[in-house]
């Protein structure tokens, strides 16, 4: 018998299924089977189902990046102290708090001082430049003069001290300020200094204006159009413009109400502005919000200050001179572009040089460069007679780093490769060495103009194109390419016709040929090419945008600029510079190297979009090789053939000259393996050409590197060492896509673990390894998000469906909206009559007018009656909705399922019971042309015509034209290619990836194939068919029958199944509330090792009988030991059972099987960290990347806290208990806010006012328990904070009070833990997260009190992440071995480990965990979460629940009604705790127990 491996690989599961089966003698055996499950949360599976592939490190990168910020801030901040302390423009108490000897440029002892505050004798802080605020407070008592008045303690009123900062960057641009001000400044700029906008970032169209505008509604007008998605409105703007608003709710509320909108108006080709019908300028609105929208943001800041033609600092402090109350930061300015920033600082440094001696001075310029690059000798050069001007300006404040190279995230070449001597240390002898290493070239940009040919070439070699229809008007769908494309002077007038478009599609290639007159124009529509029909491909996309750009410039020939040197040249600025201003520059360059209208050109090109990030699979040097075979005539050069090439042909052409270019004598003539079957057969056709022009892809790949690309891997593992040094070796991140790459790393060390305890590790224990990819697995992201879409789609249109079918069997519903497409639905079907008249609603009608819940079928059959319109196909004859429900109707397959295994929508029909039987096994087209104009008895006297083939085209035609796969299917006398085929010989680089490694584990000597004869792939659709034919949908339903009788019992209903006597078993079924997207498959994780056990049983003879054109008539053979037979000795549609009572084996081994969860616990590791130093190196300074060496290098893979900081608070108002402390965290006043939150504000007089705003009459309302409450949702909208803070004084007992926007809120507790031990961390405090581990303790002494307050034999503790990692650094356990109260650990679980809960009488000495029966089994659970002293426990074997709370659903007695919180957890299994019985136990990854903890 066959050893065969079974795999279902999903996005976060591996199910896996070994067995020994004897397929033709019906034996078999299951050896193992189980799941294997990675954790991840719905919002990262969700996000990458949706296209989105998201690193679950992401949110770690992505504070590391803000870190970096800090560090360049502080790094510049340090390099700008020690040259303000040379030129001593630092005030005393600051220099004195900077370490200029050490730590050079760094605060001493963690603490930061600030410029312009200092201490006085008196401890107390005050500001040090004084007599700039008082010259500003006299600019204010001009302009302000209510501002200030004497206090009752007689102290004069005083505006803010931090204000003077802009008062002295307006000063500063016209006027000397002190030194130590100019300091504050330049400190200043550096740590608020812009936004840096790369090339590309934010571009805007060169046809359209956007400007933000911020305008009054004057009036809001309602029209009459209205649908499902709400009604239009017409708002109308204080300047007259119109703008249309789609809405469910009414608009009036906006009146008198400032909008925000960004304003889009398009350009014509000379420039002009766009104009509508009526002759007005066309503008579309885009409504913002200038509080979150990024770009209303930027945009209506820097308008606002460009507007004002001021500099940033001047444009401040005007504000404020006008309006005092105005908030600076978070409101006047936000996020700007950095250039308003660096021409304002210019403008002062500029100023201030004239003033300042010091800044004149070069000596001291000297100093400070020495001082900044004491052994950088190149770049104190390249910056020595610049000045202090651009050493503050861009080489420290405004120095932007170049990017970072991404070339490391670039493939490697298939092909080529480069060896260069490397420098490692030994790890034995500890010694530096040199090796040769060996690695791919990178592969080539798709945007290079070499790889734009090489693809154009390739669409070409691959182009066919066809003719629908004869002159007869028969379907002949034949291929004319040959007819059409002659000679090689034809095909390179193609290329020329395409090479500078940017994309093509199907009717711009016949638009070629009716030009050519090839074609006549009024049968144009007569002709097809074999792609898909109504999708655009690219053609030369770089050379037509340089093409569109260059024709604008004044003065150039095109033809005669662009060619292949230049254009290769301008390519490579475009996709190299990054940097607005470089890019500029070197745009400006071209040109005049290249004698070109400079202005114009620059114009055009400036706002070039960078090209994508997109590589192929060759590096450029593969290109240039390969390239020269498939260009032909007038492109084609046989001097770029190398003579070894010219060789490889000369010895295929003369193979098949021996066999006079004989296809059918390849296989019979030719046996040695030198050179590839299929390579011969592709030179067939090369009889009278020439075999070093014109080749395709394939062909030329083998011509000059004697392989396919993929067979560059090509290895045979024969030991699980091979497996494991694989791992030690893979290269994280060179998949570019981290869910896909940990479910490939994952499956390799499932299958080395079934290889070890199954087989052994003995060399070739596996005959063959039959894998499944799920969809989400295999298909790039856009393709997994238009299945994201489609799944969404469909969930919705099948919800609506019932809810419409449903109205129907309730005699439809009340209020008619014409404008409603749902109801437009139910009203063609009133059309019909069913109830106008009782007389014609038989049985079968009330039945489904009295069934709560319509079937799948009955869904699918009100689709299929829509979507054809009412009509039967093959007869025109109406479908009335009072018999579509009946017998007398039949879902029926276009073309039939045993010639063509397809079960999707797009082939099926609703026809008469009587006109099916009679079509049989024919196709739909064979059928109307044997059985056209033939009458059909439906019984009573009743008969109909079948179509004649000209009614019948006619009428797909009209019916099916929006639905061309349909259609494509209903007029094809062929059966198309089969979908199967198509389906296993998946392309995709993540499917061959998994093969190709999966085969090196049962690859045969000398085997040169890609992925291994013996690696068998499967198919969702087969498997879905085998599991149904063989009764394993019914042993499901029978495994997880359990949880929905137990659902049943808690809710006192049937509500989810019942017993059905028709097959003696319990029939499952969900509520309809719940019925949308529900799975029963997904609701159990060994659903995962099933469906690997069907694949693992799924043969080739399987998919090759369901994959053949027609296999009644050509697989009369494979029948026999497939196929089911009935009674009558006849062969059924069914698939006969792998061996005798595998369903009930499968069952049974099912119900044994355990759950394996991998887990994520690692917290700390050793880095390799490595920093640029300056090491000497004979009598030379030299920058390098040395390892760190002082210091323990630790890297924390997981958050040490929440983002939250909070302070420390004392309130005299709050109870403390001991060991608590209280903490307080600023927030923004939302909706959230209801009076118990504001019962948590630290200032009680902000408490009476929103506790005053909130309870008024008109917020008041009755929540669902019947209780007083108040609506938070509307009091604390965007109006109605809008309202409360116009009208604070109202809400505070008439006096004045501050807009409020942000409160403070505390908390009391214990978990809090200082940020630090240094500095201002001290007093910060934040909540550890994650928790990893929770500590169970033996309580001897009864000390501890459980969920019943009754002492319990156990303690529990959830031990912070801070203290973990103090003890993983000095290699402890994670754990205290001993608690603060003296008691021993008994042991300690995180997420994802198992727990066996010991029922009431269990002797756990007698348990055999090897064994476990059924029962015992339910009793296993996993570690779901925890906090303090309470875990939460998930079932094993749960993936999804069924219904809400349906694992922590109690029924409360004292109450009478059902009771739990939580949907897949709960810390209680039958009133017990389920942490103060459990056991702990170790499973491997493949589900057994292998050590047990009590």
């Amino acid at each position: 018998m066959k050893t065969i491996l079974g795999l279902d690989l999903g996005t976060n599961s591996i199910g896996w299924a070994l067995i020994e089966q004897d397929f033709e003698k019906k034996e078999g055996l299951i050896k193992g089977l189980g799941s294997r499950i990675i954790p991840m949360s719905q919002d990262v599976l969700g996000k990458f189902d949706s296209g989105v592939s998201i690193s679950q490190t992401a949110e770690r990168t992505g504070y590391r990046g803000v870190r970096r910020l800090i560090q360049r801030n502080i790094l510049r901040r340090e390099r700008l102290h020690r040259v303000l302390n040379i030129l001593d423009f630092l005030p005393e108490h600051y220099a004195d708090s900077i370490d200029f000897e050490k730590k050079i440029g760094q605060f001493k002892d963690n603490t930061e001082v600030k410029l312009n505050y200092r201490k006085n004798e008196n401890e107390k802080h005050e500001f040090v430049f004084i007599d700039s605020f008082n010259e500003m407070v006299e600019e204010f008592k001009l302009n302000q003069p209510h501002l200030f008045y004497n206090k009752k303690n007689g102290e004069e009123t005083k505006i803010s001290y931090d204000w003077t900062i802009y008062y002295l960057r307006k000063k500063a641009l016209s006027k000397k300020i002190q030194k130590e001000e100019l300091a504050w400044i330049i400190l200043n700029f550096n740590q608020k200094r812009g936004y840096y906008q790369l090339r590309g970032e934010d571009e805007v169209d060169e046809n359209k204006v956007e400007d933000f505008y911020s305008l009054k509604v004057k009036e809001v007008q309602e029209t009459n159009d209205r649908n499902d998605n709400g009604t239009w409105y017409n708002v109308i703007l204080e300047n007259d413009w119109v703008y249309r608003r789609q809405s469910r709710e009414t608009l009036n509320n906006w009146l008198g109400k400032n909008k925000e909108f960004i304003v889009t108006t398009n350009k014509e080709k000379d420039g002009s502005l766009k104009l509508d019908k009526e002759g007005n300028v066309k503008r579309s609105f885009r409504a913002v919000d200038s509080e979150k929208d990024w770009i209303a943001i930027k945009k209506k800041t820097e308008q606002d200050i460009d507007n004002s033609n001021k500099t940033v600092g001047q444009y401040i402090y005007e504000t404020l001179l006008q309006s005092p109350k105005q908030k600076v930061r978070g409101k006047l300015v936000k996020t700007i572009e950095r250039k308003f920033y660096k021409e304002e600082f210019k403008k002062i440094i500029k100023e201030q040089i004239k003033h300042h001696p010091e800044l004149q001075n070069e000596v001291l310029y000297g100093l400070c460069v020495q001082e900044l690059y004491p052994r950088n000798e190149a770049h104190q050069h390249n910056i020595k007679n610049k000045g202090f001007g651009y050493l503050f300006t861009d080489d420290i404040i405004f120095y932007q780093r170049p990017l970072k190279s991404k070339k490391s995230t670039i493939s490697g070449c298939q092909y080529e490769t480069r060896s260069f001597m490397k420098k490692m240390i030994d790890k034995v002898t500890n010694l530096e060495k040199e090796i040769w290493h060996k690695e791919p070239l990178k592969a080539i940009s798709k945007s290079h103009p070499l790889f734009q040919e090489f693809r154009l070439w390739q669409f070409l070699k691959n182009l066919k194109i066809y003719k629908k229809e004869d002159e007869k008007g028969n379907l002949i769908d034949q291929e004319i390419t040959g007819d059409l494309l002659k000679i090689d002077e034809d095909w390179v007038e193609l290329f020329d016709f395409l090479n500078t478009k940017k994309e093509v599609e199907q009717k711009q290639i016949i638009q070629f040929f009716v030009d050519k007159k090839q074609i006549e124009k009024k049968q144009k529509d007569n002709y097809r090419w074999n792609y898909v029909e109504d999708k655009k491909y690219p053609c030369n996309e770089t050379k037509a945008q340089f093409i569109s750009r260059l024709k604008k410039v004044k003065n150039l020939d095109v033809d005669t600029l662009l060619t292949t040197e230049r254009e290769l040249k301008l390519w490579h600025i475009i996709y190299s510079v990054k940097d607005k201003n470089e890019y500029e520059q070197a745009v400006e360059n071209f040109a005049i190297k290249n004698n070109i209208d400079v202005e114009s050109f620059v114009e055009n090109f400036k706002r070039f979009p960078p090209f994508k990030n997109d590589y192929a699979a060759y590096s450029e040097k593969a290109i240039k090789k390969i390239l020269p075979l498939m260009r032909m005539g007038k492109y084609w050069d046989e001097s770029g053939i190398k003579q070894e090439v010219k060789d490889r042909v000369l010895d295929i052409i003369e193979r098949l000259k021996a066999i006079d270019f004989n296809k059918d004598n390849i296989d019979e003539s030719i046996t040695d393996d030198d050179i590839p079957k299929q390579l011969l057969k592709s030179f067939i056709d090369f009889k009278d050409k020439n075999p070093l022009q014109g080749l395709n892809t394939y062909q030329a790949c083998y011509l000059v590197y004697n392989r396919h690309s993929e067979a560059n891997n090509i290895t045979r593992w024969k030991t699980l060492e091979d497996i494991n040094k694989y791992l030690e070796t893979f290269k994280q991140h060179s998949l570019r896509n981290p869910i896909v790459e940990q479910v490939v790393t994952e499956t390799l060390r499932t299958v080395r673990d079934i290889w070890e305890y199954y087989g052994e590790g003995k060399e070739n224990f596996f005959n063959e390894i039959h894998v499944e990819l799920g969809r989400e697995m295999k298909n790039p992201a856009d393709k997994r998000k238009a299945l994201t879409n489609r799944v969404t789609e469909n969930e919705n249109t099948n919800h609506r469906i019932k809810e419409i079918l449903k109205e129907l069997q309730n005699e439809g519903v009340a209020e008619v909206k014409p404008y409603s497409p749902s109801q437009q639905e139910i009203l063609k079907i009133y059309e019909e009559g069913i109830y106008q008249s009782l007389e014609v609603i038989d049985d079968a009608i009330e039945k489904i007018r009295k069934n709560n819940s319509p079937t799948k079928a009955e869904i699918t059959k009100y689709k299929l009656w829509l979507e054809q319109g009412y009509i039967s196909p093959y007869t025109g004859k109406t479908i009335p909705m009072s018999r579509l429900f009946t017998i007398d109707y039949q879902i029926e397959h276009i073309i039939p399922q045993s010639r063509y295994f397809d079960d999707s929508l797009s082939n099926k029909i609703i026809c008469e019971s009587e006109v099916n039987q009679l079509k049989d096994n024919q196709t739909a087209y064979e059928f109307i042309k044997n059985h056209g104009t033939e009458k059909v008895s439906l019984g009573e006297g009743k008969m109909v015509e079948v179509f004649t083939l000209e009614q019948y085209e006619n009428h797909c035609n009209q019916y099916f034209k929006k639905n061309k796969t349909k259609l494509k299917k209903l007029l094809s006398e062929d059966i198309p290619e089969g979908f199967i085929e198509r389906q296993l010989n998946d392309s995709r680089y993540i499917s061959k990836l998994i093969k190709g490694l999966l085969g090196n584990l049962v690859r045969e000597e000398n085997e040169q194939e890609v992925s291994s004869k013996h690696i068998v792939p499967a198919t969702g659709s087969i498997t879905s068919k085998l599991k149904q034919d063989w009764g394993l949908n019914d042993k499901w339903n029978e495994l997880v029958a359990s949880r929905f009788q137990r659902l049943n019992k808690m809710t006192n209903s049937d509500r989810f199944g019942y017993w059905d006597e028709k097959i003696n078993a319990f029939r499952t079924q969900v509520p309809d509330e719940i019925s949308k997207g529900f799975s029963k498959k997904r609701i159990d994780h060994r659903h995962h090792a099933l469906d690997a056990l069907v694949i693992a049983c799924c043969t080739r003879k399987h998919t090759h009988y369901l994959n053949a054109l027609n296999a009644e008539n050509k697989n009369y053979g494979l029948r026999d030991s497939l196929l089911i037979k009935n009674e009558n000795g006849h062969y059924t549609k069914y698939f006969q059972h792998p061996w005798i009572n595998f369903s009930i084996e499968a069952k049974s081994v099912l119900e044994k099987t355990i759950i394996s969860f991998k887990q994520n616990t690692r917290v700390i590791n050793k880095a390799n960290n490595k920093t640029w130093q300056w090491i000497e190196k004979d009598g030379q300074f030299k920058k390098v990347l040395e390892k760190q060496t002082k210091g323990d290098n630790w890297a924390i893979r997981k958050p040490m806290h929440e983002e939250t900081v909070s302070g420390i608070v004392n309130l005299s108002w709050v109870e403390t208990k001991k060991g608590n402390i209280t903490t307080a965290t600023r927030k923004t006043v939302d909706k959230t806010f209801t009076l118990n939150k504001i019962g948590k504000i630290t200032d009680t007089g902000i408490q009476k006012i929103l506790r005053n705003y909130l309870t008024q009459e008109k917020f008041k309302e009755v929540n669902s328990k019947g209780e007083m409450s108040y609506n938070s949702d509307l009091a604390f909208s965007s109006e109605g904070i809008e309202y409360l803070n116009k009208n604070i004084e109202k809400f505070n007992d008439g006096k004045l009070h501050q807009p409020i926007f942000k409160v403070r809120v505390f908390e009391n507790g214990s978990g809090r833990f200082t940020l630090g031990e240094k500095g201002n961390k001290k007093s910060k405090y934040v909540q550890g997260a994650p928790n990893l581990f929770f500590g169970i303790y033996t309580n001897e002494k009864l000390q501890c009190k459980g969920a019943d307050k009754k002492p319990t034999r156990r303690c529990f503790e959830t031990i912070p992440l801070n203290i973990v990692v103090e003890r993983l650094k000095q290699g402890l356990n994670p754990v205290p071995e001993v608690n603060e109260v003296g008691e021993k650990l008994l042991f300690y679980l995180s997420p994802g480990d198992l727990i066996y809960i010991p029922s009431e009488g269990d002797n756990l000495a007698s348990i055999d965990f090897n064994n476990l029966t059924n029962e015992q089994i339910e009793c296993l659970y996993n570690v779901n979460d925890f906090s303090s002293a309470t875990c939460y426990f998930t079932p094993n074997r749960l993936a999804k629940a069924i219904r809400e709370k349906e694992v922590d659903m109690t029924f409360n007695e004292k109450k009478r009604k059902i009771t739990g919180s939580f949907d897949t957890k709960t810390a209680s299994l039958d009133g017990v705790q389920i942490k103060d019985v459990c056991i702990k136990l170790k499973v491997d990854r493949l589900g057994n127990i292998i050590n047990t903890m009590r």
